[in-house]
């Protein structure tokens, strides 16, 4: 018995030299089992990491602005969801080749994390009036929060654009008359010169394509087409709200004619404008020379818009007016390019706004809309190429040369710029679910998104209104 107590006695002051930092490191290989167990942060040798893990991932890049080290170096919350949109998108779509249904596992993935990138505008309100009804039934008026207007109307329309540009390539589902070759495979591309070289090349019967086939990817084309207008009319109008970062504005020089060079300021200031002369006046043959291009004519509207605003000195003789008429013909101009050339990169404003854009909205908006409209002109340029090789096929003459022409012959950039400033764009569907599963019975029925008339408006945020009953989806454009 008193041995036993002594050694009771003296267990306790050991536990405390275990615990203790000086001595822990004598007395912990005579004492392991007496150490309190050590929880283990590693619990994913069992399977795969769950969706909680994964998301728990993500939020704390997020959080800590891609910046591991955690010393608040990294970028803002606003620049990060933008990037991390971005990188989503290119994992998922940068393998979409073909004209063929998303795997599975890639859909599944990009619609749950798509989700959980998006669910920080849930959280982003303002205050709006709402009627209160009290216990004695008084109506009164109190503020309330909401979602934030802008992404009110323009998130779901992005994701009906989301889910619209998915369906149209489960379409594809079924076996078609065209098939896929690698570039080095026997009957490949009879042409070295295309830079292109991942993409692998559309083949189709030696007498082309049926004529069903064909009325099907046409049909598919406009409907894409649609997508892709829709997708660059609110890209374009995010990045118009954004504000102009400093650094950029430093960076212009003093008048816009020294930009656009004699010839350019010419056109746009001359007494009668047309802005496919100015287009037609410059080379636009390669993708480097139509960014420049665009450069070019948004650093001329930079200037011309605060001289407008500031009311700077201009030139003798060049009224309010005159200014502001200038500065609306580039900024068709600019319309008609974008429109014409929906692939091309983004312009140097369009990065300087990306980059210093605080607006946590604004980055999510512009990012989403941004990839939905990278993967809509992805899609019908494979839609393009296999109408291509139909018309080689049915034309021997032609070249067998994959299309090297950065123009989108869908957009009808001219038409769409007439009246871009201050008008509404609608689109009609008409039974869309079915059109969209049979192309054949949706154009005997009218089942496709149609264009109607433009109506004049104000200058506002892109926007959408979707009535169930009716089917009526409306798109306002700036």
């Amino acid at each position: 018995m008193a041995e036993d107590d002594d050694d009771t006695a003296t267990a306790a002051p050991l536990q405390k030299r275990v615990l203790s930092r000086s001595h822990g490191s004598r007395a912990i290989s005579g004492r392991l089992h007496d150490l309190p167990p050590v929880p283990s942060r590693i619990v994913r040798d069992s399977g795969p990491p769950s969706d909680l893990d994964l998301m728990k991932e993500k939020f704390t890049k997020l959080l800590l602005g891609e910046d591991m080290s955690g010393t608040g170096k990294g970028v803002s919350s606003a620049l990060a969801l933008s990037n991390a949109i971005t990188n989503l998108a290119a994992s998922i779509f940068g393998e979409q080749r073909r004209l063929e249904p998303m795997s599975a596992d890639r859909r599944a993935r990009w619609n749950k994390e798509i989700d959980w990138l998006l669910s920080v505008t849930d959280h982003i309100v303002e205050f709006a009036p709402s009627q209160q009804v009290s216990e004695d039934g008084t109506n009164m008026e109190v503020m309330g929060t909401q979602q934030r207007g802008d992404l009110l109307v323009n998130i779901p329309a992005l994701r009906k654009l989301d889910a619209m540009l998915l369906e149209y390539l489960d379409s594809f589902h079924e076996a078609q008359e065209f098939w896929y070759v690698a570039k080095d495979a026997d009957g490949g591309e009879d042409d070295d010169s295309c830079d292109k070289w991942w993409i692998p090349t559309a083949r189709v019967p030696d007498e082309g394509l049926s004529d069903a086939s064909k009325k099907f990817l046409q049909h598919q084309k406009e409907l894409v087409g649609q997508v892709l207008k829709a997708a660059i009319a609110i890209n374009a109008d995010v990045i118009t709200e954004m504000e102009i970062p400093e650094e950029y504005i430093e960076s212009l020089p003093k008048n816009g004619r020294s930009i656009l060079g004699d010839s350019m300021y010419r056109i746009i200031t001359g007494d009668i404008f047309d802005p496919n002369e100015l287009l037609n006046s410059v080379d636009l043959s390669t993708e480097h020379k139509i960014v420049d291009l665009k450069d070019q004519i948004e650093a001329s509207v930079v200037i011309w818009q605060r001289k407008i605003c500031n009311k700077l000195s201009w030139g003798s003789g060049v009224s309010l007016e005159k200014r502001e008429e200038f500065e609306e013909r580039a900024q068709t101009t600019l319309l008609i390019l974008k429109h014409k050339f929906p692939g091309i990169p983004q312009s140097t404003l369009d990065i300087s706004k990306i980059q210093h854009n605080k607006d946590v909205g604004f980055a999510i908006l512009e990012s989403y809309s941004r990839t939905l409209e990278s993967l809509a002109f992805a899609v019908l340029s494979r839609i393009e190429d296999v109408l291509h090789a139909d018309a080689v096929a049915r034309d021997p003459k032609r070249t067998k040369s994959r299309r090297t022409s950065l123009e989108s012959p869908l957009l009808d950039a001219t038409a769409e710029a007439e009246t871009a400033h201050h008008s509404t764009v609608h689109w009609q569907d008409q039974d869309l679910e079915d059109g969209e599963r049979h192309p054949q019975a949706a154009e005997d029925n009218g089942g496709k998104l149609k264009r109607v008339h433009r109506v004049a408006t104000k200058k506002f945020l892109h926007s959408q209104k979707i009535d169930v009953a009716s089917g009526l989806r409306s798109f306002t454009h700036r």
